[in-house]
């Protein structure tokens, strides 16, 4: 029975949200329109056109199979939670661990960059980012939730959760006119704010690979990825590589393309393999210059 009530409000919820959703993008659109502060309509539109590449195969893969896999799953769950009020909170928190250890990788193996990069691309901020995705993600955002089951957490609820999550994840994304530096406030060491997730986008190098987590704070300063927006340090958005972020092809293919350059031109099979698995930046002559490198030379000149 409780089964059935939450497929009834899980089937409802999905148009109600992408009904809000797309208010939401048409009312900050027209503001930032009216008030001269939107930089590229060209870049906003190539975020929608990413969102769709993105949707089709990830809702063609949760409707053909994704949800059947979770449902068979469930029935080799290490433990038998229920559908209480502290499960659900539990499962927000599994979620949203899920979501920061994929985000995790997929800026630290370079092959991972290559889909998830797509979404960096963007030169400025606005609700439209959240849909600019690679074609390539249904490979890996599936892996948000469908381990969860295993766990003992029934996938209704997962599902339910992840749309709540995701939804609280495209807000994160709004236009800094809107939601300025939030100055370390006590609710950031908490839940990601629009504030720090600026600082995620960023390619200033004290803001490199920071910030990971979708809705809640305190994974990254449990495993020490946390860091605040810095008043005098006013976040530069897009990828260290030059991409055109007005430009479908360029953003979709650009980094496959470099990956492959250096797979193709590197003689040794172990160093074509580090190529893909390594950190963006690593190379075979020299070790390269990381993220982390970066960031441990900009945090240097802080101090």
């Amino acid at each position: 029975m409780i089964g059935k009530t939450l497929g009834y409000y899980a089937d409802l919820a999905f148009p109600i949200v992408t009904a809000l959703t797309l208010i939401a993008i048409s009312i900050e659109w027209i503001l930032l329109t009216i008030e001269n502060k939107m930089q590229s309509h060209k870049e906003g539109l190539v975020n929608l056109y990413s969102g769709m590449l993105t949707f089709f195969p990830v809702f063609a893969i949760t409707k053909l199979g994704m949800v059947g896999f979770m449902y068979w799953l469930f029935q080799f769950k290490i433990f038998n939670f229920g559908f209480q009020w502290y499960v659900w909170v539990l499962t927000w928190f599994a979620y949203d661990f899920m979501f920061w250890l994929i985000h995790f990788i997929s800026h630290n193996v370079r092959l991972f960059w290559c889909f998830h990069s797509v979404h960096h691309t963007p030169k400025e901020m606005k609700l439209t980012v959240a849909f600019r995705g690679s074609f390539m993600d249904f490979l890996l955002n599936p892996h948000f939730i469908i381990w969860l089951p295993l766990l003992g957490f029934h996938p209704l609820i997962i599902i339910i959760v992840e749309t709540i999550g995701r939804s609280y994840g495209i807000f994160i994304h709004v236009n800094e006119t809107w939601v300025p530096n939030t100055k370390r406030s006590f609710i950031e060491k908490i839940f990601i704010s629009p504030s720090t997730h600026r600082v995620h986008h960023s390619v200033n190098h004290i803001y490199l690979d920071r910030n990971y987590g979708e809705s809640f704070a305190f994974w990254d300063l449990l495993f020490r990825t946390f860091q605040p927006e810095i008043s005098s340090e006013k976040p530069v958005y897009g990828t260290m590589r030059p991409i055109d972020p007005e430009n479908l092809m360029d953003i979709q293919t650009n980094e496959f393309k470099a990956l492959w350059e250096d797979v193709k031109n590197t003689p040794r099979w172990l160093d074509k393999l580090k190529y893909v698995f390594k950190p963006p930046g690593w190379n075979h002559i020299d070790g390269g210059i990381l993220a982390s490198e970066m960031r441990a030379i900009a945090l240097n000149r802080w101090k």
